[in-house]
């Protein structure tokens, strides 16, 4: 795996999820050779926090690269998905030591995400070059206006799927034949978890904690809620904070009705004749629409596009109920799939290019 000239670059990524570990190695834009490391729940449970799982997956990728014939000899940088850092402004970072410290000790909680930079920085050390992280979770462009709740003690958090939304805004504005920084755009990450995003002159101002559950419900959670009725609820069931998270984000949305996150299967479910399935089904997708609608509100009604990108975008009958409600607004522009290495790839490759400078953590 040599490069052919000066202008091309070898780029390996690493993104760790909560029961997997995507790998996969660009040439420039182009993906020369992925694979993703599924981990059970039995190999997983033996670790008391996810740092305690980084020799086990590095291991696991070491044993993907050589079985692959991958001479990562060759490798120009390396990129790790951004994880639960201190809230950060968009951009490419460097993995240094005081990012590292933060995620070892889950400073900022603790998430499979973590590991991203921790096993780049790994890898890095090993071949001889840097890593980078890009667009985190936690990047935070909100404005203060929107942070603001009716309680003085809670302010709400930056917490979304950064790296796809900013990726497919940029992808967007490229075929307006426009610059990111001019244009404004409503982004929803339609996943396990849904982020809706108001992306005004290059900055998102407006996005719902995605993390938390907060926004539209989805595969795995709850959204918004009822603030009384939720009081009552975990009071009534003596729920301790954990568990009263565990229900909000990853037990909740079709987890809690149906007790799985597989949309395929509860569309199966209303093929068969399931009313109940059908009817969440389609409140899934009103929730968003409504999402998507309000940040119309947001950008003053100034709006350049409407995106739908994730893994639901894939979704051909979801993706028109979506549209059908919100199409109104502005045009309606669909990029299924996460999308997160191609992202990745191309915030690695900004720095390698010199077109950016990589920022300090």
């Amino acid at each position: 795996m040599v490069r052919k000239s000066p202008s091309e670059y070898l780029v390996f990524l690493i993104n760790p999820g909560s029961t997997s570990t995507k790998v996969s190695v660009f040439k420039n834009e182009s993906q020369i050779w992925n694979y993703e490391i599924i981990h059970s729940t039995d190999e997983l449970k033996r670790f008391k926090t996810v740092v305690d799982q980084e020799d086990f997956r590095y291991r696991a990728i070491v044993n993907a690269v050589e079985k692959s014939g991958i001479d990562l000899s060759a490798v120009d940088a390396v990129g790790g998905r951004g994880g639960l850092l201190r809230a950060v402004e968009s951009g490419v970072y460097t993995v240094n030591e005081r990012m590292l410290d933060d995620l070892k000790n889950a400073r900022f909680g603790q998430h499979a995400s973590n590991l991203g930079a921790i096993l780049a920085r790994r890898f890095a050390v090993m071949i001889g070059c840097n890593a980078y992280i890009v667009d985190p979770v936690v990047v935070d462009e909100m404005d203060e206006v929107a942070k603001i709740t009716g309680i003085p003690q809670i302010r709400r958090k930056s917490i979304f799927h950064a790296l796809n939304q900013k990726s497919s805004a940029r992808e967007v504005s490229s075929k307006l034949g426009k610059r990111y920084e001019d244009c404004n755009f409503i982004v929803a990450h339609m996943g396990g978890g849904i982020s809706v995003g108001a992306h005004m002159k290059g900055r998102v101002v407006d996005v719902n904690n995605a993390l938390d559950g907060d926004g539209p419900f989805s595969p795995e959670r709850a959204g918004t809620l009822p603030a009384g009725q939720l009081l009552e609820f975990f009071i009534e069931n003596k729920l301790d904070l954990a568990a009263a998270r565990g229900i909000l984000a990853g037990k909740g949305g079709l987890v809690g009705y149906f007790g799985t996150n597989s949309v395929e299967k509860v569309k199966e479910m209303m093929i068969k004749g399931d009313k109940r399935a059908g009817q969440l089904y389609r409140a899934m997708a009103f929730k968003i629409a409504q999402e998507i609608a309000k940040h119309g509100a947001t950008l003053s009604g100034v709006i350049d596009g409407i995106i739908l990108t994730g893994g639901l975008a894939r979704d051909g009958e979801l993706v028109s109920i979506i549209e059908e409600k919100v199409s109104f607004l502005a045009p309606v522009f669909v990029l299924p799939g996460e999308r997160e290495m191609l992202s990745l790839a191309r915030g690695v490759l900004s720095v390698l290019r010199k077109e950016i400078k990589p920022k300090n953590y």
